[in-house]
């Protein structure tokens, strides 16, 4: 599949991270250091919303029970915990972006 325009550079002059959504589902998209990044904006253990969550460095930390993203790569960094039991949780899907001039698009096809 062919890369989709799912937003624009100059949605982040002040937000490191944006919601954007794309054939009902969510996705964060989040500029660090210059780049920009795409991975699934819901948590792979209950759902929660990555976007309300703690933008750290290259990490993002879901609201609901802790466990830790990289957005670069949709990969967990740090598991989440209900009370004090750690849960397993599985890394995000995260997607090719590419910038032309002041468009930002991703690549939505599983490879």
């Amino acid at each position: 599949m062919d890369y989709i325009k799912i937003a624009q550079t100059s949605d982040f002059i002040v937000d490191q991270k944006k919601k954007v959504s794309y054939e009902g589902n969510e996705i964060l998209l989040t500029k660090i250091e210059g780049r920009y990044y795409a991975i699934d904006n819901k948590c792979t253990h209950m759902g929660g919303s990555l976007y309300d969550g703690n933008l750290d460095g290259n990490t993002i930390v879901c609201p609901r029970h802790g466990s830790a993203f990289d957005v670069r790569t949709g990969k967990v960094v740090k598991q989440g915990k209900i009370l004090f039991i750690k849960v397993r949780v599985p890394d995000t899907r995260s997607y090719l972006v590419k910038v032309e001039g002041t468009d930002i698009f991703i690549n939505p096809s599983l490879e």
